[in-house]
């Protein structure tokens, strides 16, 4: 759900709630204040992320952006989820040449944890890139060790050799 969503519902669960006390119905209080207070923490805790993934993966980036946008505090989200908001911040500003902070979230993505190698992996190649591409020779093949001892797709591997060819020709 998104934040306008969310709130909307909170406003219709605390009407449910007013007039669920106005009739003595404190039972039904109690599991409506349940509901709103998962609807609080959630807005923290899970944020916009799973929307935006949605997005991510249908190349939508301009809503990608406004999702991850409505997110205030980062921080504050599970780590099952800060590690595809970083991950997805980071492709994004490679998207507007923001090299820097496509880095910055980038380092951050490859500290959180990941159910899968496969996709620290691009986490981890997205690094490599970018110091290939800000010409820090000397962090690529660090990136590169990290992201092979991973277990990678074809296509990863294709992909890591393609930087090594690269570094070599560079150095």
């Amino acid at each position: 759900m998104n934040t306008r969503v969310r709130m909307i519902v909170i406003g219709i669960a605390v009407t449910f709630l007013l007039y669920a006390v106005y009739e003595k119905h404190y039972n039904m209080a109690v599991y409506i204040l349940g509901l709103i207070g998962y609807f609080i923490w959630s807005h923290y805790r899970e944020g916009t992320v799973f929307l935006a993934t949605q997005a991510f993966h249908k190349q939508d980036y301009e809503k990608t952006k406004a999702l991850l946008s409505e997110i205030k505090d980062p921080d504050k989200l599970r780590k099952r989820r800060r590690n595809y908001y970083e991950f997805m911040m980071g492709n994004i500003a490679l998207k507007e040449e923001r090299v820097d902070d496509a880095e910055y979230h980038f380092q951050l993505a490859s500290r959180l944890p990941w159910k899968r190698d496969a996709e620290k992996g691009f986490v981890l190649i997205n690094l490599a890139n970018i110091s290939l591409r800000k010409r820090n020779y000397d962090r690529v093949p660090v990136y590169i060790e990290l992201a092979n001892k991973l277990k990678l797709t074809e296509r990863q591997k294709a992909i890591i050799e393609k930087i090594e060819n690269e570094l070599n020709k560079q150095t």
